[in-house]
C-alpha cells in the first residue's frame, strides 16, 4: 500500500477529528447485536451526539484523579474519538488495510509496507477487554501477528490450522484505579523490531501447547473452532503452518483494533519515545 511512497518520519494511520478518519479502514461489526456491537464517532467528555437506536453505551468508568478525592471519570478529552463497543471482539474491529479478495491480491495492496519501528497507539481504556493485532514482516518475507490483550495473562506463540501466520500474544495491562491516574487515557508505543527474536524464543513452549490443542483460538468466550484435533490432523496441521519470522524487520503489514475501547490517534514513527511527539499529536484534557 505504501511500500513505494517516500516515507517521512512519522506517518499518521487514523486521527479522529480527521475529515475522514476511517478512510483507510475497514470497519467491522457483529450484526447480531445491534444494539451492544457498534462503532461511533463522539465527543469523548460529552459522549454525544449518541448512536443511533438501537445501539446503547456503556457506562464509562471511574477513575481515582488523586488520593483524596471521589471517583470520578478523570480528565477527558473535549474532542472527537472513535468509540468501539462490543462484547464480542473477534467480530467487532476496524482494520487498515482493508483485506483484498483472493482475486484481487497483490502484496503491494494487501499489505501497508510502513518501515517505521515504533508504532503509537492513543487509547482509552473502558474497563472491558480489549485487545489489537499487528501484522510484521522480516526481510525474508516471513509474516507474524503480534496480538496484545487485556484477558491474556502469558506470553503464547500460536501456529494456525490452515496457513494463516503464526500469533504471538502478549499481556496487556492499564494503570489500575489504586493507582490514582489522572485519566483512562493512555499512549500505548511498541517497538515493532523487538517482537521478531520473540516468535523464536517462545517456538519450543508454543509446540508443547500445540500439541495439547488448547491454542487455537486466543479470544475469549465461545471458540471459532471446537474440540483438540487428532493426532493425525495435528500433524497435517503442522506441515502446513507457515515458518516464523527471524532476523531482521521489515515493515508493518497491518493494524486490527478490536472492541471495546475509544480511540484519539494511532502513528508510527522513526523515532524513539524519548523524541518529543509534536504538540498536535499530544493529548489535552478538561
Amino acid at each position: 500500500m505504501f511500500a513505494r511512497s517516500v516515507q517521512p518520519d512519522l506517518v499518521s494511520l487514523f486521527s479522529s477529528t480527521g475529515s475522514d478518519p476511517l478512510g483507510l479502514f475497514l470497519l467491522h461489526v457483529d450484526g447480531t447485536l445491534p444494539s451492544d456491537s457498534f462503532i461511533h464517532l463522539l465527543n469523548d467528555s460529552t459522549s454525544l451526539p449518541a448512536p443511533s437506536p438501537p445501539a446503547a453505551l456503556i457506562t464509562a468508568p471511574s477513575v481515582y484523579r488523586d488520593q483524596h478525592a471521589d471517583t470520578s471519570q478523570g480528565h477527558q478529552l473535549n474532542q472527537t474519538v472513535l468509540h468501539i463497543q462490543s462484547p464480542t471482539l473477534r467480530k467487532t474491529f476496524i482494520q487498515c488495510p482493508p483485506p483484498v479478495p483472493l482475486v484481487h491480491a497483490s502484496l503491494e495492496r494487501s499489505v501497508l509496507g510502513l518501515k517505521h519501528k515504533w508504532l503509537h497507539i492513543q487509547v482509552r481504556h473502558l474497563s472491558r477487554e480489549w485487545s489489537f493485532d499487528v501484522g510484521i514482516v522480516d526481510k525474508a518475507g516471513r509474516q507474524g501477528v503480534v496480538r496484545c490483550s487485556t484477558f491474556q495473562k502469558t506470553p503464547q506463540l500460536v501456529r494456525h490450522r490452515g496457513g494463516a501466520p503464526p500469533l504471538l500474544h502478549l499481556p496487556l495491562t492499564f494503570p489500575p484505579s489504586s493507582s490514582n491516574p489522572l485519566t483512562a487515557w493512555s499512549t500505548i508505543t511498541l517497538n515493532l523490531a523487538t517482537f521478531i527474536p520473540q516468535f523464536a524464543s517462545l517456538a519450543a513452549h508454543a509446540q508443547i501447547e500445540h500439541d495439547r490443542g488448547d491454542l487455537y483460538d486466543s479470544f475469549p468466550g465461545p471458540a471459532a473452532e471446537t474440540g483438540a484435533p487428532s493426532s493425525s490432523a495435528s500433524e497435517s496441521s503442522r506441515s502446513h503452518q507457515l515458518p516464523l519470522p527471524s532476523g531482521t524487520y521489515a515493515h508493518l503489514a497491518f493494524i486490527k483494533i478490536y472492541a471495546t475501547c475509544r480511540l484519539r490517534r494511532i502513528w508510527l514513527s522513526n523515532s524513539a519515545p524519548i523524541t518529543r511527539t509534536p504538540w498536535e499529536f499530544e493529548l489535552y484534557g478538561d
